[in-house]
């Protein structure tokens, strides 16, 4: 298994929103974490990553205990967040943000390897590596903060909302290089509220469902699907 989450409750203030969550990830599988706005999806992934550290609870990554460590630790062991915020830096070229993504790797590092890389995946970036980040569209910075959390060559990647304000084609885009990173090995935790598309991914798929800081049901797309009346209780769609 590759992580571990056992049974995390996670605070803001005095405010309880994770409450006994408990998942676990595979590697080489996409797992999605599925729910509406506000059940407790990207808490999951920044207690992960340390940014808000569960008060009670258990994350292990390959056996080993990463529960509370500083976020730059989660990332020296092989994790990465892309958030669903972008976050790129607008007065930066593509190439300069790209460079800021290699930094956890140190120096030894082949710089024009890893860009080759990215751009396989990601050639409207190769286009435009020498744009300002706040010259892109919405689309484009999506694909460069994605871009930007895979030159760190993490072991496993968490991506927060990739196609939350983009255009059609360009989810449908986005949707593809996820399932192209997935067949040459990448593992991904993924939030999304496309249910549709993030359910189509990958034959080697698992979803979980949360509501209200908890854990509902978990399940394969077509085991999720064969229990519409649940899933439609929880997620208030059909899937």
């Amino acid at each position: 298994m590759m992580l571990s989450v056992e049974q995390i409750n996670t605070f803001y203030g005095y405010s309880h929103i994770l409450h006994d969550v408990s998942f676990e990830i595979n590697e080489g599988e996409i797992v999605v974490l599925l729910g509406r706005n506000g059940v407790g999806k990207t808490t999951a992934l920044k207690s992960i990553m340390g940014i808000q550290p569960p008060k009670k609870g258990k994350i292990t990554f390959y056996g080993k205990n990463i529960t509370g460590l500083q976020p730059h630790e989660v990332a020296r062991s092989g994790i990465s967040l892309v958030p669903e915020d972008r976050r790129i830096m607008v007065n930066l070229t593509v190439y300069e943000n790209l460079k800021m993504g290699m930094l956890i790797r140190g120096k030894n590092i082949d710089r024009a390897e890893t860009l080759e890389m990215v751009y396989h995946y990601f050639p409207r970036l190769r286009e435009r590596v020498h744009q300002m980040g706040g010259s892109l569209s919405g689309g484009e910075q999506q694909m460069l903060t994605i871009a930007r959390g895979l030159v760190a060559m993490p072991r496993l990647i968490m991506i927060d909302e990739p196609t939350e304000g983009v255009a059609p084609l360009l989810v449908l885009e986005i949707a593809e290089i996820l399932k192209r990173l997935q067949q040459d090995g990448s593992t991904i935790l993924l939030v999304e509220q496309n249910y549709k598309m993030s359910l189509s991914l990958s034959k080697n798929e698992r979803a979980y469902i949360m509501e209200k800081g908890q854990i509902r049901m978990c399940g394969t797309p077509g085991e999720l699907q064969s229990c519409q009346l649940e899933v439609e209780r929880y997620l208030g769609v059909k899937i």
